[in-house]
């Protein structure tokens, strides 16, 4: 599957993470599997856009067509892409040089549509003693509950994941109103929702997560706080209650049920055991969890009621 060409897309929405959003457009250009082209695509920030199209000549700069957020910077991306699979690369993350090489082998399995890879915490402080593993996902990591090795998924986490471009002219792209937009609080999901609707309209087809493609996203030290990791927990239960508003209850939750009832007591086992060890820290990872899990809970419960009383009569 070596000739399989790829279009990877960056979305860039601040000047803040210039420094990030060159380092990762860097690492996309020291692939062993070059990339057919680069699209970057600016967020509704023209002062971004002119100093990355002045300083990334031999990128595709554009701005996003759609509305404001990151689903609509990547059906934008989409929209330019020339490439049999499209890839998308968070704006502060850098891939392992071998990432674009070892998505493009998994495409040679049977029936895959999508590929995703392994993502990495790179910790601008020294990882929080109390911050459990098991939550990796609030910084946009891989966390304890996927998988270790190559294996189907439900879903693809969006800021390491490939498609194939034919997919998109199928089920469509990026739904908008789910995921990260310009307000402050830190929504997600669009690509949960995209991949549960692939899913849906594609009986049989393969969403595949690769371990060996590799990313290293960069957590700040804002994230680092436990303000933050109860905000987007808060965040990440209003955005499944609208992704189960698009694609029902029985497929929004499927993974969440396994790993609310195995990932996460596991993990509050595992750190009061720690702690009987006498490691103090323990104890912090297990009220970590049991704390994210009910704040995730309360912004679904709330985002639920809001639709209800948001649906026309």
């Amino acid at each position: 599957m070596t000739t399989v060409s790829v279009s990877v897309v960056i979305c860039a929405h601040t000047e803040r993470r210039w420094d990030d959003t060159l380092a990762a457009v860097g690492s996309v250009r020291a692939q062993t599997h070059a990339a057919k082209e680069l699209i970057v695509v600016v967020d509704h920030n023209r002062s971004l856009y002119e100093r990355l199209k002045s300083a990334l000549p031999d990128a595709t700069v554009v701005e996003n067509r759609e509305h404001q957020g990151l689903s609509g910077g990547k059906n934008t991306g989409i929209a330019m892409a020339s490439g049999q699979v499209v890839a998308f690369l968070d704006d502060d993350a850098v891939a392992d040089a071998n990432w674009l090489k070892f998505m493009i082998d998994s495409y040679g399995e049977p029936g895959v549509v999508g590929v995703g890879g392994l993502t990495l915490p790179n910790w601008d402080t020294q990882r929080p003693s109390w911050f459990p593993e098991e939550f990796d996902w609030v910084i946009g990591c891989t966390y304890i509950g996927m998988p270790t090795q190559r294996e189907p998924v439900r879903n693809l986490l969006g800021g390491n994941a490939s498609f194939r471009r034919e997919v998109f002219e199928k089920v469509g792209g990026f739904k908008s109103g789910i995921g990260r937009a310009q307000g402050k609080r830190p929504l997600g999901c669009e690509e949960t929702e995209f991949c549960i609707r692939l899913n849906q309209q594609l009986p049989g087809a393969v969403l595949l997560f690769d371990n060996r493609a590799t990313i290293w996203h960069r957590v700040g030290a804002e994230r680092s706080r436990f303000g933050y990791y109860r905000s987007r927990c808060y965040a990440e239960g209003l955005s499944k209650a609208m992704v189960t508003r698009s694609v029902g209850a029985n497929d929004g939750l499927s993974s969440e049920r396994h790993y609310t009832a195995n990932t996460l007591p596991r993990g509050v086992v595992r750190g009061l055991a720690d702690t009987f060890h006498g490691d103090g820290t323990g104890l912090g990872r297990a009220g970590a969890i049991v704390a994210g899990l009910a704040t995730v809970t309360a912004g679904y419960g709330v985002g639920v009621l809001r639709g209800i009383t948001q649906r026309p009569r």
